[in-house]
């Protein structure tokens, strides 16, 4: 009997744990998400990134897949994945963006990229549903401190108060599992 127990407690640990995990970021293209914004505007987050960049596959590891995140991003924003050495033409309002390089030893930074006002990676873009960028965070973010930084976007705090005052008062789920 106490191995029956024993066998139904992995059971539902590994089954909360296989949940927790299961969330993941609905990345798009930016023409996906162009889609959608037009059907239902919500705001955008571009995360801009580079093959070569370690800082980025960090992040992808452990902010990006980070359940609580993922479904806060998924539930507010129409998250992005942009490559800035793309060579594929970007379409973004009335303008075609390209990556003019010559695609030497190391690639040239689309010209998408820098219209976002990217000057390194990783770096997050955050537009709201009109198509105009709120602003550029660029490096690495772990989950607790992106979540305040997300939520900052999302509830417009940006138009009344800085972030630094925002987080004083800010308890996100991250903190409340503390």
């Amino acid at each position: 009997m106490k191995s029956l127990y024993i066998l139904i407690f992995i059971t539902v640990a590994s089954f909360q744990v296989s949940a927790q995990k299961a969330e993941k970021v609905k990345w798009h293209t930016i023409d996906e998400a162009l889609k959608l914004n037009a059907a239902a505007p919500r705001k955008i987050m571009i995360d801009v990134y580079t093959d070569w960049c370690g800082w980025c596959r960090k992040m992808d590891a452990e902010t990006f897949d980070n359940p609580v995140i993922a479904k806060y991003i998924n539930a507010n924003f129409y998250p992005v994945k942009f490559d800035a050495e793309s060579s594929a033409p970007v379409k973004f309002g009335d303008h075609t963006f390209m990556n003019q390089g010559s695609g030497g030893a190391r690639k040239s930074t689309h010209q998408f990229a820098t219209a976002l006002g990217v000057n390194g990676y990783p770096s997050v873009a955050y537009i709201n549903g009109d198509l105009k960028v709120i602003g550029v965070v660029s490096g690495f973010y772990t989950p607790d401190k992106i979540e305040p930084l997300l939520h900052f976007i999302v509830e417009e705090k940006y138009q009344s108060i800085n972030l630094e005052e925002y987080e004083k008062t800010f308890v996100g789920e991250l903190n409340r599992k503390k």
